[in-house]
């Protein structure tokens, strides 16, 4: 028989593969609040180094110490890059719900031949199509991350065998 511990433990300092648990606040260069986990009263957590966060958020909570807070400025190459102008298509109106009111700026859900889902924008109306801007809203801009590290803990799964007499 095969018995599962699982162990938590609390750190002090984010690293690689731990699990980091942040408030932040997120502004354009402009001061334009765009997230704040404050407002939500509820933190993120996520695993330092696997790719779950744009790589400047991650670098900056990397190394950092619990009750820490900093503030980083991203560039488009460290948060959601830039604007690929290419990142459009085009759909016949024809395709969404009868009656649904198409606005622009709507989101627009599409699945990949993969299956995943990605969430573009309506960006253009024509008489029988319309236009999907499949960048990610913020692609392109500066952004500005107030953040604090509320926790660190790691997660550790041992197995052991068991030989049971009978």
């Amino acid at each position: 028989m095969t018995t599962e511990n699982t162990t938590t433990t609390t750190l002090t300092t984010a690293t690689e593969g731990a699990n980091a648990t942040v408030h932040y606040r997120g502004t354009l260069e402009d001061g334009t609040e765009f997230d704040n986990s404050h407002t939500r009263e509820e933190p993120i957590t996520f695993t330092v180094g696997s790719g779950q966060m744009i790589p400047g958020f991650n670098d900056a909570v990397d190394g950092m110490t619990v009750g820490e807070t900093k503030t980083v400025t991203l560039t488009p190459d460290q948060a959601y890059g830039e604007v690929n102008p290419e990142a459009q298509t085009t759909f016949p109106k024809s395709g969404f719900p009868a009656g649904l009111e198409l606005t622009e700026g709507m989101p627009i859900p599409l699945k990949t031949p993969e299956g995943r889902t990605l969430i573009g924008r309506l960006t253009e109306q024509q008489e029988e199509t319309v236009t999907v801007d499949l960048n990610h809203p913020l692609a392109g801009q500066t952004l500005q991350f107030e953040i604090e590290l509320v926790e660190v803990t790691t997660t550790t799964t041992t197995s052991t065998d068991e030989e049971i007499a009978t």
